[in-house]
């Protein structure tokens, strides 16, 4: 999926990997032009006085940035930042673009890349220098539209964010989460920041509220750890380049090219329903060697196609998931191929779903919570939601494997009962929490 580069934390996306991008892309995309949002493209660079005004108005921004300081051998009189996000890039303009009440809402998407050079120890998809992403960035007239769109605790949320929601996902063999997606709810502080302003119905001025939200080549990397196993990948057909492989399995004294013929047209069969199958006919290998690399690289389902298939007018199918296999009457062969795709589908999620709450566990007192924390569990605990609080816990956690942090709240609170205490400091809980380790 990936090659390393000579950068520490760059890392090429081959085409195998880069496919499920775009997949992911076209899906997405898709989903946020049916809410008007449209997209465009802002520069790479970002000038050191933008990024200073968002020092100086934010706390807790520590920008991981990169710095372009030469031009050939001449040093630049102003260095360039390159973007470690694109909230400086844009929001100058959207103080420029709106000016009244029918200028809102303004809803903007960039497909880009940005760097953040940010740690010493990069991991291919989870932490890299540089990756892709996409950033939406929505500015509404009141509060109540922004909310409508779309929290993390303070200390967990987007610096200079209102509130921050969160899509995370758990490694049941690490025991660490890790963040899938972001929306946050900037409120008005960015407004303030850059002077985006406008004039209301009533003549009167106000600022607007903003929105952004983001997921990242990241997601791919999650994907490849919840559901791959000791034989390689294991891709969910949806997100697949190849959804079904084709392999002949031909014998010497067998008809072989109608063993190939079957296979191309078995190929046409399934692409003219949709289906994102592909053949391989490379007569270098043998077709146990090809079982070994289709399933390498995840393939969801292989269908086989030998002398006795040929004779019975069926194919074998073999699901990468269990390696289960089924006959398949060549009559029925879109029918049954689609059923089984949309099996593999489901049946990933559950798996991974079941996985993901046998690691939750949740703990009312500090002992239950370091004895979870030590058997790499997810930790729903209740909490007095204070910043100080949270720094104490990454504090005292502090060890060998890395401390322990708030992942999200959920918005699926369970029962708080009056008199529960934090697990922590045991101040008045004010809700449930889900702590653990992390990417």
């Amino acid at each position: 999926m990936i090659e390393y580069y000579d950068i520490s934390g760059c890392y090429i996306l081959r085409p195998w990997a880069m496919a499920i991008w775009e997949i992911m892309q076209k899906f997405f995309d898709a989903e946020i032009k049916k809410m008007d949002i449209q997209n465009c493209y802002f520069p790479l660079f970002v000038s050191p006085g933008v990024l200073q005004k968002e020092k100086d108005h934010v706390e807790g921004f520590a920008p991981e940035v990169a710095w372009v300081t030469k031009s050939g051998e001449s040093e630049l009189e102003v260095p360039i930042a390159i973007r470690p996000t694109s909230e400086t890039v844009m929001y100058p303009y959207y103080s420029k673009w709106i000016r009244g009440h029918r200028d809102l809402p303004l809803k903007l998407n960039q497909w880009c890349n940005v760097v953040r050079w940010e740690f010493s120890h990069p991991t291919p998809f989870i932490r890299s220098r540089e990756f892709l992403w996409q950033e939406g960035h929505t500015a509404f007239a009141t509060k109540a539209e922004a909310d409508a769109e779309g929290k993390k605790s303070e200390m967990e949320k987007f610096a200079g964010g209102l509130y921050t929601t969160s899509v995370e996902a758990f490694v049941p063999n690490t025991g660490r989460g890790i963040q899938g997606a972001t929306s946050h709810c900037l409120g008005q502080n960015f407004a303030k920041m850059f002077e985006i302003n406008f004039e209301n119905e009533k003549g009167e001025k106000g600022m607007v509220w903003q929105n952004s939200w983001a997921y990242s080549t990241r997601t791919i990397g999650v994907m490849v750890m919840v559901h791959g196993d000791d034989r390689g990948l294991v891709l969910p057909p949806k997100v697949a380049s190849v959804q079904v492989i084709v392999i002949p399995v031909p014998y010497k004294d067998a008809d072989t090219q109608a063993i190939f013929d079957a296979c191309s047209a078995t190929v046409a069969s399934l692409s003219e329903a949709g289906i994102r199958a592909k053949a391989d006919s490379r007569d270098n290998y043998s077709p146990g060697w090809k079982y070994s690399h289709w399933e390498m690289k995840g393939v969801p389902l292989r269908i086989e196609i030998g002398p006795k298939d040929l004779a019975n007018s069926q194919v074998r199918a073999v699901r990468r998931d269990n390696s289960a296999k089924t006959d398949i009457p060549r009559d029925k062969l879109v029918e049954q191929v689609k059923e089984m795709l949309d099996n593999i589908q489901q049946s990933l999620f559950d798996a991974a779903k079941q996985k993901r709450d046998a690691c939750i566990q949740t703990v009312k007192t500090w002992d239950e919570f370091v004895e979870a924390l030590g058997q790499r569990k997810m930790i729903l605990a209740p909490w007095c939601d204070e910043e100080e609080v949270e720094i104490e816990v990454k504090t005292r956690t502090k060890g060998e494997m890395g401390a322990c942090k708030s992942l999200c709240s959920p918005f699926d609170q369970p029962e708080l009962l009056e008199g529960t205490k934090c697990f922590a400091s045991g101040k008045p809980a004010k809700k449930w929490t889900y702590w653990g380790r992390s990417y």
